[in-house]
């Protein structure tokens, strides 16, 4: 096992992400054409409130654990750091049983949240079904997620990512293989094939632990377990250890829940007011699928670059702020916004010029849902520099800032969504977009908000990525110009899977030629990566120059 930078750190780390986002993308192909859209609407019901409940258990801990094991590894406190890990595995137990059994027992009454007496669609003994299936997987995942944070807090990404990895791959299988004998080879019913494929998550995680303990074990030496303890250390007691990790914890857990509560007003009202305003309970349901489920694994592409940074981010900022270098604080903040930007803008909007073709390569054409999808992906600009910053700010302790900002963003949502929805449907715009362009409202200004409390907090300067994001800004508008141009000649719509994919090739290949052409000959590049590293690639690339100036 090796340590990583900054950098390196995050380029692993969302390089093994996106490889899981995308094992997760071509899975829903077959998955979807399995189960259909009532099959779907189902299965987006289940991870929904799976994933409220494991934030639960799982949010605040590992990413504590992470924290503390660096500042404790910068201090030198090897022995200290080692007890961490195991007063969180005890810490995690207690949570992970109470979040299975409150999920368990209460499905009933979440489903008839969920649902309430729409009729034509998912019954709620379906709902409920689903729910208590997938709730054996928080008996699970919040010890695979303390080993993840044990060894992040060590800068090692590479084991963490691998155990992503394989944790797709095992739950992919189960969910594709399962849900097909099911219904296609046992010919039992729809909830019972749904069953079958939210139960693997259980599966993957298993897997996962598995892979991330062994690998501890087999690493024992260079994590240096067996460190003695020092003088100073023997005076930190477990109880101190416990105190701190529930100190980092709680608000990472009080802010998971509140960004899952923030999504779950969607599944809680988006059904019902559209029916109320006239949609059919299909459409509905179509609608609160393609946003909670089959749009939002699309939008994890974008995603996964956020993530990617915040799991090398917390590390850094823990250690260089546990010693007081500012410099270095600074540094790596301006650095993961400006590769955050560089990386998710031209993405998104990418994706969205394309959405038409991307639609139809995994779900087949449908204009309703496509038209949903293109603005549904603009939204992850605004919500990854929100994420990154939530998570800033916490690893700075700035916990006040972060639920200020998370609890007016929910207070918000949940008293204008149905409100803009009415709106929207009254000035004649579709109703189902009001929700995504309230979300797109709330998380910039709630951005703009978090971005100013650090620089109060720390001093930090944006100059930088201020700099970055009007050039980024500009790179892609000239980007989106060029495949416009093409676009008059060649349209990149088409109802052929086959002709989708070869729109999507061509539009990818030139959309990132134009993008970096243009990021590179602006200097984008060099005041992200530095020159150095433009070298690198120039000795690759002969034909590239690098300005020395």
């Amino acid at each position: 096992m090796k340590k990583t930078g900054f950098l390196a750190g995050a380029a692993i780390s969302t390089f093994g992400i996106v490889v899981c986002k995308i094992i997760g993308l071509l899975y829903v192909i077959p998955f979807y054409a399995i189960i259909g859209v009532q099959g779907g609407a189902l299965y987006s019901y289940a991870y929904s409130i799976y994933n409220m409940f494991l934030n639960l258990a799982t949010s605040g801990i590992p990413v504590a654990m992470s924290k503390v094991i660096s500042e404790y590894n910068a201090k030198g406190y090897y022995n200290t750091k080692e007890r961490t890990f195991k007063v969180g595995l005890k810490i995690i137990t207690v949570l992970g049983i109470l979040s299975f059994l409150a999920l368990f027992i209460f499905a009933p009454q979440i489903a008839y949240l969920i649902i309430g007496d729409v009729k034509g669609g998912n019954s709620i003994e379906d709902v409920t079904m689903v729910i208590r299936v997938i709730s054996t997987a928080i008996l699970v995942v919040p010890f695979l997620s303390v080993s993840k944070g044990y060894l992040q807090g060590h800068k090692i990404m590479t084991t963490s990512s691998v155990a992503n990895i394989l944790e797709q791959v095992v739950r992919v299988i189960v969910i594709l293989a399962g849900s097909f004998f099911a219904l296609k080879v046992f010919h039992l019913s729809l909830n019972t094939a749904v069953g079958v494929a939210v139960f693997g998550a259980t599966v993957g995680a298993i897997a996962a632990y598995f892979y991330v303990s062994k690998q501890i074990k087999k690493n024992k030496k260079s994590l240096k377990r067996d460190v003695k303890a020092t003088t100073v250390e023997t005076k930190i007691t477990p109880k101190d250890i416990a105190k701190k990790i529930i100190f980092y914890a709680l608000p990472f857990v009080v802010i998971s829940v509140l960004q899952s509560a923030f999504t779950m007003v969607d599944v809680f009202t988006v059904v019902k007011s559209l029916v109320d305003l006239g949609y059919t309970t299909a459409i509905s349901e179509n609608v609160i699928s393609v946003i909670s489920t089959w749009g939002s694994k699309l939008n994890m592409i974008v995603m996964a670059i956020s993530t990617g940074i915040i799991t090398s981010l917390i590390p850094a900022i823990a250690s260089a702020y546990a010693i007081k270098n500012f410099k270095e604080l600074h540094g790596k903040i301006n650095e993961a916004l400006q590769v955050l930007m560089l990386i998710t803008i031209p993405l998104s909007v990418g994706i969205s010029f394309m959405a038409g073709s991307v639609w139809t390569v995994f779900y087949g054409y449908d204009e309703l849902n496509i038209s949903i999808f293109a603005l549904l992906i603009l939204s992850q600009i605004p919500l990854s520099i929100f994420t990154v910053m939530i998570n800033t700010n916490q690893t700075l302790n700035n916990t006040k800032d972060s639920i200020i900002a998370l609890v007016g963003s929910l207070i918000v949502k949940i008293c204008l969504n149905v409100p803009f929805m009415t709106l929207f449907n009254h000035i004649g715009i579709e109703a189902y977009f009001a929700t995504i362009v309230l979300n797109i409202i709330i998380d910039t200004c709630a951005s703009l908000f978090l971005l100013y409390r650090v620089k109060v907090k720390t001093g930090i300067n944006y100059f930088k990525s201020i700099k970055t994001f009007i050039k980024v800004i500009l790179c892609t508008a000239i980007m989106v110009l060029g495949l416009s141009i093409i676009n008059l000649f060649i349209p990149n719509v088409s109802p052929s899977r086959f002709i989708s994919i070869l729109y999507i090739i061509l539009y990818g290949i030139i959309g990132v030629i134009i993008y970096f052409f243009v990021a590179y000959k602006s200097n984008t590049l060099a005041e992200i990566f530095g020159k150095d590293f433009l070298s690198k690639i120039k000795a690759k690339i002969p034909k590239l120059k690098v300005d020395k100036k």
